[in-house]
This record gives C-alpha cells, sequence and structure tokens, in this order.
C-alpha cells in the first residue's frame, strides 16, 4: 500500500490532477502487478500527461 500512496502523492502533487482519478490509475496499475513506487509514478505521470 505504501507503494501505491507514495505514488498518488507524487503524481498529485507534480500534475495537480484529480487524486480520485490518479488513485484509480495506480491501484490498476499495482493490481497488474506493478509494485515499484518509482515505476507507478513515472507510468502516472505519463496518463495524466495524456488525458
Amino acid at each position: 500500500m505504501d507503494a501505491q500512496r507514495i505514488a498518488v502523492d507524487a503524481v498529485v502533487a507534480l500534475t495537480d490532477c484529480d487524486r480520485d482519478v490518479v488513485t484509480a490509475f495506480i491501484r490498476r496499475l499495482y493490481l497488474a502487478g506493478v509494485k515499484d513506487p518509482k515505476r507507478l509514478t513515472f507510468k502516472g505521470l505519463q496518463a495524466m500527461a495524456r488525458a
């Protein structure tokens, strides 16, 4: 859970996106097997930049 929290906090702080949207995206990645906070943050930033 810490990996998810760290990633969500970082993406929200850097992009000012909606926390619920970021949380849902990060949770899907985490459940798909991505457990590294850096990778979660990077992929979250990529996704929010496209949105």
